[in-house]
């Protein structure tokens, strides 16, 4: 811009720059939403309490000193998708009936004989015609663009993909998290030009996700842009490809690699060398991102950088993975429990949002959630709610651009203050539902008939809030009040059984075929015979002293396909020992569940051999032991 000066006079160069910096800031500013994988509330340098984090994230900590860190802040789901999906639709999980990875495929246990239960059907996608974030901005002339990881479907490769959901722009590429072979200790990046991650100026490999962003933001820097940067860092596989990085670590956390085992860490709490080192590459890429936006004059807002006009959220999709097979991965202590499950340390979460009007280096004790990010974002671009939208969270905005310290500024659009979130994840071995009203937590365990590892209800007082300020009791979830307050687990129970119910939420059954002792199993239906009159099909069952009490037809349109997907229509019982349904248009395999009165489910046809032997969904098929659809 100075090079348009030269030759001018000097009080005319003084005039025109006057004039750029006084120029109005363009009404719609750029979103940047940066969505890690699976990183922990603990593994950011910043939010360390208790013992000190051997992980080094400078950026993220400078990028807390910028704007706004939430201490108690969530993810929707403990898992990716279902969080993923809340985020970009900004719909609850459990009213979406998205409350997990994968989905779609009819209900089975993990084990067929070893799991009391069986998890209720769920989605495995986004509707196709769902409104998301990515439509809302592209409607108000937003160039909208993602990079790294999509998960909302059932594959990663399966519709709707993110042009079919509202982006100009996006590419998936695994970038630095492609997995090293034949393991972790080779393959290392270089400085070769041919090599696909090699190392930068600062020694730190190439990431493809990043390369992306930048591309996507130069390119679209003339218009409001909104970026989905969903970098595929630092899910597994626990690798890093900068050696020197690796070594860094292994000096500062006084450990030793084997090469004998190199896919084992038994280290435990936060000393895997892998992973420390796989934090510090997340953060050079973030500020990567954060320097950009930095050093880019804004061509909408001539004398200005991007980032004067951009709002930028970093958050993590889930809880941190504490572990998996063979290895101990990171630590989310003082939080309980990870990544698969309701506790704190599965859905609570980092997040730092900045921005034009957001004040600097403020620290926020309200609870938050990302399914609030839909009507902030459209709240800060100057946009309304759709009128017919489902949005579950609440807009941040008032909050952000006043006093992030007062909860009272976090309100549903009915005017009424916000003190509660749900969440329900009725999968895995956790198989809860959790609410959390102020300062208490409730958990409601499913798998609680005659076990005697798991009360129904548990009781847990995380904060004691007076005078408006909090104070840390119990965030590790460790000492369980429900016995000691009656009164108060059953109201929060109440709470949550409502919520629920609204939501028209799926719960797990108990399996029949589980070889341990289940009270009521010897009770269960049998079904006996099947029939089909052209699309009405129709299951006859006979009881064995428990009452079915509902059915519901589980169906396919494409069958045997790569990208075989099931969904879920209620049947109809009939009062004489059957149930009825009609098949959907295009249907070509279907099955029937039937629930009885102790909630425990009889497949008809059985797909026990098909979802419990082999779960690979590229190579199973689930339409293999269904009924097939044929002429008639």
């Amino acid at each position: 811009m100075l090079k348009q000066f030269l030759g001018l006079p000097c009080a005319l160069c003084l005039c025109l720059a006057y004039a750029l910096l006084a120029a109005p800031r363009p009404a719609k500013p750029n979103v940047v939403l940066i969505l890690t994988d699976d990183l922990g509330w603990q593994d950011v340098k910043c939010y360390d309490i208790d013992e000190p984090s051997p992980y080094e994230t400078p950026n993220i900590d400078a990028l807390a000193a910028q704007g706004i860190k939430f201490w108690q802040a969530y993810a929707p789901a403990p898992t990716c998708a279902p969080t993923r999906c809340a985020i970009m639709s900004g719909v609850h999980p459990a009213r979406a009936q998205k409350t997990h990875v994968v989905g779609g495929a009819p209900p089975a246990p993990y084990s067929a004989t070893q799991h009391r239960m069986i998890p209720p059907w769920y989605s495995g996608r986004m509707p196709a015609d769902e409104y998301t974030l990515a439509k809302a901005l592209q409607n108000q002339g937003y160039r909208t663009g993602h990079t790294g990881k999509w998960h909302m479907a059932i594959d990663h490769s399966a519709f709707p993909q993110p042009e079919d959901q509202g982006f100009h722009f996006t590419r998936s590429n695994l970038g630095v998290t492609r997995k090293m072979t034949p393991n972790r200790l080779t393959g290392f990046a270089t400085t070769a030009p041919d090599d696909p991650f090699r190392l930068d100026e600062n020694d730190f490999p190439f990431h493809q996700n990043t390369a992306d962003a930048l591309e996507f933001m130069r390119e679209s820097q003339t218009e409001p842009f909104f970026l989905y940067f969903a970098t595929w860092l630092v899910h597994t596989p626990i690798h890093i490809r900068n050696k020197p990085l690796l070594d860094k670590y292994c000096r500062k956390l006084g450990v030793e690699l084997s090469s004998e085992k190199p896919k084992e860490w038994t280290g435990e709490g936060q000393t895997n060398p892998f992973y420390c080192a796989m934090v510090e590459t997340l953060d050079y890429h973030i500020g990567r991102i954060v320097h950009h936006l930095d050093q880019t004059p804004d061509p909408r807002w001539p004398g200005h950088m991007l980032r004067e006009n951009t709002f930028l959220i970093f958050t993590s999709d889930n809880g941190g993975m504490e572990k998996h097979p063979g290895e101990i991965i990171t630590d989310n202590y003082p939080l309980n429990r990870g990544k698969i499950s309701a506790m704190e340390g599965g859905t609570r979460v980092p997040l730092i949002i900045t921005g034009p009007g957001i004040a600097k280096g403020v620290e926020s004790d309200v609870m938050v959630n990302g399914l609030d990010f839909y009507p902030t974002i459209l709240s800060f671009i100057g946009a309304k709610k759709p009128a017919t939208k489902q949005l579950d969270g609440c807009d941040l905005a008032p909050l952000l651009l006043g006093n992030a310290r007062d909860p009272a500024l976090v309100r549903h659009p009915d005017g009424s203050m916000r003190d509660s979130m749900v969440w329900h994840f009725p999968h895995s071995v956790a198989l809860e539902s959790t609410i959390r009203i102020g300062d208490y937590k409730l958990v409601r365990n499913f798998d609680h008939v005659g076990n005697p590892h798991s009360p129904e209800l548990e009781l847990f007082r995380l904060y004691e809030t007076r005078d408006g300020k909090q104070q840390r009791v119990d965030i590790e979830e460790a000492h369980n009040l429900a016995k000691k307050m009656p009164e108060k687990t059953a109201q929060m129970n109440a709470q949550l059984s409502a919520r629920l119910s609204e939501m028209k939420a799926s719960y797990p059954y108990y399996n029949p075929a589980c070889k341990q002792p289940i009270k009521h199993k010897e009770t269960i239906p049998l079904a006996i015979a099947h029939q089909r009159d052209g699309r009405t099909v129709s299951v006859a069952y006979r009881e064995a002293g428990a009452k079915v009490i509902r059915a519901n037809l589980l169906y396919t349109q494409n069958g045997g396909h790569r990208h075989e997907e099931w969904f879920r229509v209620p049947a109809t019982l009939t009062g004489n020992n059957s149930a009825t349904a009609e098949l959907p248009e295009g249907t070509t395999h279907y099955l029937f569940n039937l629930i009885d009165e102790h909630n425990f489910l009889v497949s008809h046809p059985k797909m026990m051999d098909t979802l419990t032997k082999n779960r690979n969904r590229k190579t199973s098929r689930y339409s293999k032991d269904a009924f097939a659809v044929t002429p008639q």
